[in-house]
Formats: C-alpha cells, sequence, structure tokens
C-alpha cells in the first residue's frame, strides 16, 4: 500500500513538473492564489478579463479600474493609459475597456520582476494603433519557416472543438500589448475565404476579442477565379469588385470587429494585378474600397522580386515607389526590414523613407528563416533596434512580426526563441525601449529575478545576434544558405535551371579578385536608392561601415581594413569569433543550471550544444569555399577546419521549408552523416 501511495505520489510530482516546467507557460509564470481587492463599475468582455488576471493574480494594494475622458487620458489614445498610487489603492486609468486591460497587465508585470511598486505614477501609450503578427500558417497545418511543430490552428477540429491554447496564446499575445493576427500564410489558400472557414476564423475571433486582439487573414488574389468561378481576377473588372463587396461583407456579418487582408501579390508566383497590367495600387485599392465601410484594412506587401537584370535588392523599390500617393488611405503597404529577405544582417529597406505620402508599415520575422532556425539563440532585438536607427519610429504606421509560434510545448520550438515573440510585441509598443531592458523584463518573468542569473544571461542574450551574424555571414555576406530550407552553408550551391537571384554566388560573387556584391554606382548603384548623405557613405569602399562592406562592394581579397588585416584575414577572424562565442554560451549555460529546473535545461543545453556544432559547420564550410578563390591562408590565430570542403559539399539535409533538423542529420565532431545523393 505504501509502495503504491510513494509511486502515485511520484507520478503526480513528475507529471505536475512536467507540466509546470515545459515552458508552456512563457513569461506568465506568477501564482495564480492572490484573490486581489479589485474594483471596476462596468463589466464587459474586456473589463471582465482585466478584472479576473488582476484578482487571480495581483497580491499588492486595492486596485481600481477606471474609465476617464479628461485631456490627460485623450491624448494618451484610445489604448493607452495610466497606474497611478492614489492614497492606499492604485487606479488605472484609460478612455477605452483596451487600455485598462493593458494596464493591468503592466501592473503585474511590475510585481512579477520584484519592481518597487509603492508609489506608481506612470503614462503609457503605444506608438502604433495596429501591433500584429503574421502567421505563415497553412490549412493543412504545417506552418511555412515554422520551427515549433504544426499550427496552432487546428482547422479540421473547428468550429466544433476547441483547444485551450487558443484562449492561453491570445493571453500572451495581449500581455506584451500585441494586438491583431493574421491566421494564415501570406501564400494563401483561395480556400480561407470560404463560407465553412470563415466560420472556423469565427470561433477564434470571439476568442481574441476580450483580450483586443482583432483577426486578420491573408488572401489569395485569385480567389474570384477559385471561389467565385469567375474568368479573371482583374481589380478593374465590375465583377471581381463586386465578388470581393460580397465577401467582405459576408466577413463582417460573421465577425464585426474584423481587420481586413494581408496581400501577397505578383511575388514567387503568386497572383496578382500585374498579371492584368494593372499596378499594386489598383489591386490593394479595389479590396480598401470593400473593406472601407467597415473600417477594415488592407495590408499589401511589398517582397516582390522577378527574374531581370535588376539587382534584387532594387526590386521593391523600383516597383512601388513610382507609386507613391496613389494608394488609398486604409492601405498600408507592408515592407521588410531589409531589402532583400530577412538576413542576419541588411541594411534596411531604401522604401522607408522614399514613400513619403503612403503609410507603410516595418515586417520583422520572429521565426529564424535565416538564423539557424529554433535549434540556435539567436536574440533579435538588437537586429530590430538597428532598423530603428536607421528608420525613425515615427516615420512608419504600424508594425508587423512573422510569428515564430507552433503547437510544441514550449510554443517556440527552443524555450530561449520566447524571448523574440516577447521582445516584438514590446518594441511595437515602444520602439523606444532597449534591448537590455526587454531581456532584463523577460528573464526576470520566465526563469527568476536573481541577479546571478539575470546579469550573465543579459550578457549572452544581447551578445547572441552579433555571433550568428560572425558565423554565418559577417561583414555584409548574405543569402548563402541552403538550397530551399535555408538551414546550414551551401555558398558552393547550384541547381540546374535556377533563377540566378535564387542562388547564393549571385550574392557572393567570389572570384580571384575578391568577394562581395558591388551595388555602388560602379555596380548596380543601388546605394543611389538610399538618401544621398547615406548613398555616399555607402558608395566608397573607405567610408561605408565595415558590417555592410560585402553588400556594397565587391572587395579584393587583400584589401586592407580598420583592422590593418586583409579582408581575409578579417573574414576568418569573424568567422572563429562567433564560433568561439557559441562555445561561451554553452559555459555560461552550463554555469546557470542551479537556477533552471531540470527540463528546460537540458532542453536548451541541447539546442546550445548544436548551435556550437553548426558553428563549426559554417566556419570551415565558408572559409575552405572561399579560399579556393583567395588562395590565401588561414591566419595563424584561427582554428584549423576540422571537415574536409569536398565532404561538406556532399551534405544534403532530409529536411523540407517546413521544420528544423535534428541532431543526427547535422556534421557534428568532424563526422558527416551520410545521405543519398
Amino acid at each position: 500500500m505504501i509502495r503504491k501511495l510513494l509511486v502515485s505520489l511520484f507520478l503526480l510530482v513528475s507529471i505536475s513538473g512536467l507540466h509546470a516546467e515545459d515552458g508552456s507557460r512563457l513569461w506568465l509564470r506568477q501564482d495564480g492564489t492572490a484573490n486581489a481587492t479589485v474594483e471596476c463599475l462596468l463589466h464587459s468582455l474586456v473589463l471582465d478579463k482585466a478584472q479576473a488576471e488582476l484578482k487571480q493574480f495581483w497580491k499588492g494594494n486595492p486596485v481600481s479600474l477606471q474609465l476617464f475622458s479628461d485631456a490627460e487620458h485623450v491624448a494618451l489614445g484610445r489604448e493607452g493609459y495610466t497606474i497611478r498610487t492614489s492614497g492606499e489603492n492604485i487606479v488605472l486609468g484609460s478612455v477605452s475597456e483596451a487600455g485598462l486591460l493593458y494596464a493591468a497587465y503592466h501592473l503585474l508585470r511590475l510585481q512579477a520582476m520584484g519592481e518597487d511598486i509603492a508609489s506608481l505614477d506612470i503614462r503609457e501609450r503605444p506608438a502604433y494603433d495596429v501591433r500584429i503578427l503574421n502567421h505563415w500558417d497553412n490549412l493543412d497545418g504545417t506552418i511555412e519557416r515554422g520551427y515549433a511543430g504544426h499550427s496552432l490552428w487546428k482547422w479540421e477540429e473547428l468550429p466544433g472543438t476547441v483547444s485551450s491554447r487558443y484562449e492561453a496564446y491570445a493571453r500572451a499575445n495581449a500581455s506584451i500589448g500585441i494586438n491583431a493576427t493574421v491566421l494564415n500564410n501570406v501564400n494563401a489558400s483561395p480556400e480561407m475565404l470560404s463560407t465553412d472557414y470563415l466560420q472556423k476564423v469565427k470561433v477564434l475571433a470571439d476568442i481574441f476579442r476580450p483580450y483586443n486582439i482583432k483577426v486578420y487573414l491573408s488572401v489569395n488574389f485569385a480567389s474570384p477565379m477559385v471561389l467565385g468561378k469567375l474568368s479573371t481576377a482583374d481589380p478593374l473588372d465590375k465583377n471581381v469588385s463586386a465578388w470581393w463587396k460580397a465577401k467582405v461583407q459576408e466577413i463582417y456579418s460573421l465577425i464585426p470587429d474584423f481587420g481586413g487582408f494581408l496581400v501577397k501579390a505578383n511575388s514567387e508566383g503568386q497572383p496578382g494585378p500585374c498579371d492584368y497590367h494593372r499596378t499594386h495600387a489598383e489591386g490593394a485599392n479595389m479590396m480598401a474600397e470593400a473593406l472601407k465601410p467597415y473600417g477594415g484594412i488592407v495590408m499589401w506587401r511589398a517582397f516582390v522580386y522577378s527574374p531581370s537584370d535588376n539587382d534584387r535588392a532594387k526590386q521593391a523599390y523600383l516597383e512601388f515607389q513610382p507609386l507613391d500617393g496613389k494608394f488609398l488611405d486604409n492601405v498600408i503597404v507592408q515592407v521588410k526590414n531589409g531589402p532583400i529577405d530577412f538576413q542576419p544582417r541588411e541594411p534596411y529597406s531604401p522604401l522607408f523613407g522614399a514613400m513619403k505620402h503612403t503609410p507603410l508599415m516595418v515586417e520583422f520575422q520572429v521565426t529564424q528563416e535565416y538564423l539557424g532556425h529554433s535549434n540556435h539563440l539567436a536574440y533579435l532585438a538588437p537586429m530590430w533596434k538597428e532598423f530603428f536607427d536607421y528608420v525613425a519610429p515615427n516615420t512608419i504606421q504600424a508594425v508587423s512580426g512573422v510569428a515564430n509560434i507552433g503547437d510544441e510545448a514550449n510554443w517556440c520550438g527552443n524555450d530561449l526563441a520566447q524571448a523574440n515573440w516577447y521582445a516584438f510585441g514590446r518594441l511595437a509598443w515602444n520602439p523606444e525601449l532597449t534591448s537590455e531592458a526587454i531581456v532584463q523584463e523577460w528573464l526576470k518573468q520566465t526563469f527568476t529575478t536573481d541577479t546571478k542569473f539575470t546579469g550573465p544571461m543579459e550578457d549572452m542574450m544581447m551578445r547572441s545576434r552579433e555571433a550568428v551574424v560572425d558565423y554565418m555571414m559577417p561583414l555584409g555576406l548574405h543569402h548563402i544558405f541552403a538550397w530551399g530550407h535555408h538551414y546550414g552553408p551551401e555558398p558552393w550551391c547550384t541547381i540546374p535551371g535556377a533563377r540566378p537571384d535564387w542562388l547564393p554566388s549571385y550574392y557572393h560573387q567570389a572570384d580571384k579578385e575578391g568577394l562581395g556584391f558591388d551595388r555602388s554606382h560602379t555596380g548596380s548603384n543601388a546605394v543611389a536608392q538610399y538618401p544621398e548623405s547615406l548613398a555616399k557613405q555607402f558608395d566608397s569602399i573607405d567610408t561605408c561601415p565595415e558590417e555592410f562592406l560585402l553588400w556594397f562592394h565587391h572587395v579584393p581579397w587583400k584589401h586592407q581594413m580598420k583592422s590593418g588585416a586583409t579582408l581575409w584575414d578579417e573574414l576568418c577572424r569573424h568567422y572563429e569569433q562567433g564560433l568561439k562565442e557559441t562555445r561561451s554560451f554553452c559555459q555560461t549555460w552550463e554555469e546557470m543550471k542551479p537556477y533552471v529546473d531540470a527540463e528546460r535545461y537540458n532542453a536548451i543545453a541541447e539546442r546550445l550544444q548544436i548551435q556550437a556544432n553548426d558553428a563549426v559547420w559554417w566556419k570551415d564550410a565558408c572559409l575552405l569555399y572561399f579560399q579556393t578563390f583567395s588562395k590565401m591562408p588561414f591566419p595563424k590565430d584561427v582554428e584549423r577546419p576540422v571537415y574536409k570542403l569536398k565532404k561538406l559539399m556532399k551534405v544534403k539535409l532530409p529536411i523540407s521549408n517546413y521544420e528544423r533538423p535534428t541532431p543526427d542529420m547535422l556534421p557534428r565532431d568532424g563526422k558527416i552523416p551520410a545521405y543519398k545523393e
């Protein structure tokens, strides 16, 4: 009997421990037994949610939620708020229910971080009205560039079975100020707009509404042909326009607060207005007219490139800048942060600042398509802050982030990757926040407030993105990834019949003279798309920032860098530095073991070791390959290669672009797994 009780107790502890420490609680890990005193004279879906959060988790003085209409609160906008100590009470104030919800989460965040809450006087206003996640989820449950399992949305079960993860997802987003979500892939299936699927979308919208989250959908431009059986999708055809208006009316009859459409058109094979010799503005405006009576918007992506003689980095600018001022006011052009495609480092897209009469929004990538998937640590707030160093936050209208969320227990495939979801929300709310402040918030809420943990971990997280740049593509190198899935190096990649701009050699341009893409006035002249002062700086090999040198210039191997070293030696030392950093991350994490539960400690330790192994793979593959052009020896202070180039060139990972590789697939300790040619 005693033995049975002990076994039962052991199982109970094991199960509860797995549930508690599998990463599923994200940064929302406070004890939920507070039973706090909360006063609010009004009731609604959103207000009731704010009150419930405070009653369950707040452990301080009584809290009062109040709606104000005075000048101060009006100036803070619909979602702004104040938090103030008033005698023995704390008063949360806003002009809206949504503002009070965000104030409640702010107060709980202060508590979780161990901040002084004795005398509060806080005023907050979000920088943007639309702070939106873009899911690249497909109707079959796969996620393009998704590295945390399958989609959260179990379409086959809806509208009947409702997962508890849906509300947990909404709660996590609301806690960091995200107020909108696009449910499906920009490579959209027309079926998403069918009546059957709209009924499923309605279920999610109803769950998200109490958390002040609006639902948006990616739409396929050819939907009228597929669903409406029309012979064309020409945006100037009256039947096409009528179809979209009827479809929008149907959507709003089901989802009154529907946000609008995200559109990828005439890019990577997707249909669009250019198929009918119409402009992007004509296509976007047709949809915008259908949405306008309901307050909906169109987010029209500027990610376009086609096979041409033009430098791919120039194409979005060439296609969109002439359309400045021609979009309706409920169209926002959504531009990736860089001119190519979410590389570990890019200069900012020159479209920002070049379309002064068109609302623009930035598209960041939270999922790590080009940064080691969820196997590698890459804290991305410093990357996004680098963008804002060049693009003033007040010059754009909204912020979007391609989500890194899947159905794995820890949501993101790597517990440390949760920091990027968190950082995206916080920067979308306030782009003036520092990367350091954000990561401290996340660490304290997700693990512990002990400075012996948060200090070393902040340092490690802050160094992580630069480490990835160093061991993958330093000094402005870009797009030298493996074909298709973009995991691992393949600077030698050749695919019969592939477009040149799909292949690494198009970007690195390695030859016996040097390395890099000439975008100066003597090359593609992409520098001319930037403001004059920057164009002049980027155009000269002597004044171009070295982090962008190989982006804008084809540089001789023996070119003298600022350090005094040749380009070749400098390149080698960057790869070496990146490798050393990944090894130091493993050591730092080992020292953190006393502060972390066993489950998350072991899971993160495994990922960090994969990253360190991959850094060797990247360093050896790239340097051995580029050495075939430079013909120069490795510097004495750079670790000798452990792999042979001939063998590395045979690596073909057996994965699709929907998943990350497992450790057994990857080169490690000088050994390369055998794959079929």
